[in-house]
């Protein structure tokens, strides 16, 4: 999943390199419980700053999963422009923050 988009109170923030199930399953928690409980999201374009969503009920969000750009079967220029795009790195490399989804 390139990143999961989520709507809350009119504004749009993300959480990159997202597991969907694990967002829906914070926000399931916080409303099993019955109290409201913290997830710990992306604001804003090009560098994103941190940012805390209360959830729980009666609180409305809405997650909108982004699949990553994955060229049609059979689209070679598609591929080589998607390879020429990856960067190279190392195995083990950074590069993917860590969310907190909350317990």
């Amino acid at each position: 999943m390139k990143r999961v988009n989520i709507m809350y109170d009119g504004a749009q923030y993300s959480v990159g390199e997202a597991d969907v199930e694990a967002i829906k399953e914070a926000i399931e928690r916080a409303h099993e419980r019955g109290r409201a409980d913290w997830i710990t999201v992306n604001y804003g374009e090009g560098r994103p700053q941190p940012a805390q969503l209360l959830v729980g009920p009666g609180i409305p969000v809405s997650i909108v999963p982004i699949p990553a750009d994955d060229p049609l079967p059979g689209d070679a220029d598609a591929e080589a422009e998607e390879r020429r795009a990856e960067p190279a790195t190392e195995a083990g490399a950074g590069g993917v923050d860590k969310v907190d989804l909350g317990d």
